[in-house]
């Protein structure tokens, strides 16, 4: 289906003047009206039915769906918790109300239902991945021009408005952290590939070492789940691969404590022996033994900026008639480093 930026522009008008025109809202001059309807039907364009019920009523809601997962205390992790805080303080700034729903994770999801039903009138989707069920049911949204955004999950599709962090840049300035000390055999224990985040880390990895002079090896990655479970797992596998690793980049704390707790108990020093670097700067970062050395992300601000972004979608439909579905809605916060003791180390160290 056609636009409506290229009803606008095939009639000569904005795109305000095509919403009023279809919404029928307010004065227009009857030869403004024939030319945009012209140019609406010769397009085969026809006025969203979701976008256009906004404008009858409101619940006052954002929504924030998350993923469902068994066991698993979300609201704990410092992942979420953080960009809850930054969503909520939006929220509660701008006078609407905050509803959290649920999904399951790899399944599709009728987001769509939500604004049908004037549950929500704007919606953010955390934990989100590139799986395929995940992706249609999100691309959905877009192509129904609702107001939305992604949090901390990126797609090829620029319809889809997302904020998240520079995580390219964070493991890249991690694992450069480690080679300028003098390290060189660099191990990276990364999370699945179905989050963008996950690929941008071993992107950012990738790239240290190019600029390094130091071939990529296949063998020195681990993988885990964002869990400390998985890191003290993965522990396993980096003592198998001791003999050959001068240091480990991972990619988030949470698995970095894993991996020193796991190391430490088969009597590896860390740093002494292996230095580790994490990546969030969790509250638990700088409380472990030894202090762990992270990537800093703006988690509070990316959810904060998140929400501002859809309300102010949510104000510009209000006023237009329909969402501004248009440009790209892509918002990327920096990362940055915060050195403790886990990464550091010594020449006496080096050679030993």
């Amino acid at each position: 289906m056609a636009s409506r930026k290229e009803v606008a522009a095939l009639a000569g008008v904005s795109e305000a003047t095509v919403s009023r025109v279809m919404n029928n809202v307010g004065p227009i001059k009857e030869q403004t009206r024939r030319k945009v309807l012209e140019a609406a039907e010769r397009l085969g364009y026809h006025l969203n039915a979701i976008a256009s019920s906004f404008a009858k009523g409101r619940s006052g809601n954002v929504g924030v769906v998350l993923p469902h997962v068994p066991k698993v205390r979300l609201f704990s992790t410092f992942y979420f918790s953080e960009i809850l805080s930054g969503i909520g303080e939006a929220v509660q700034e701008a006078g609407m109300g905050l509803l959290l729903l649920y999904r399951e994770p790899g399944m599709e999801y009728d987001y769509l239902s939500l604004f049908r039903t004037s549950r929500i009138d704007a919606c953010l989707v955390l934990g989100a991945t590139s799986l395929p069920q995940e992706e249609r049911s999100i691309t959905r949204m877009a192509e129904a021009e609702v107001p939305f955004y992604v949090v901390d999950q990126r797609y090829e599709d620029r319809r889809i408005p997302s904020v998240l962090a520079d995580h390219e840049l964070g493991s890249y300035l991690a694992a450069k952290h480690l080679l300028d000390q003098g390290l060189r055999r660099i191990g990276f224990l990364n999370g699945t590939d179905y989050y963008s985040n996950s690929r941008d880390r071993l992107s950012g990895y990738r790239r240290a070492l190019q600029e390094a002079g130091i071939a990529f090896d296949e063998t020195l990655l681990f993988e885990g789940n964002y869990s400390r479970k998985s890191g003290i797992e993965a522990a396993a596998a980096v003592l198998r691969s001791l003999d050959r690793l001068d240091a480990v980049a991972c990619s988030n704390d949470r698995m970095a404590i894993g991996l020193i707790q796991g190391i430490k108990e088969a009597g590896i020093a860390v740093p002494g022996r292996l230095p580790v670097i994490g990546y969030d700067d969790s509250d638990a970062a700088a409380f472990i033994d030894p202090p762990l050395s992270t990537v800093r992300v703006p988690f509070y601000e990316m959810g904060r900026l998140a929400a501002e972004q859809v309300m102010q979608e949510l104000a510009r439909e209000s006023a237009e008639g329909e969402p501004d579905g248009g440009g790209d809605r892509v918002r990327m916060l920096p990362t940055s480093l915060a050195i403790r003791q886990s990464s550091l180390t010594t020449k006496g160290e080096l050679n030993r």
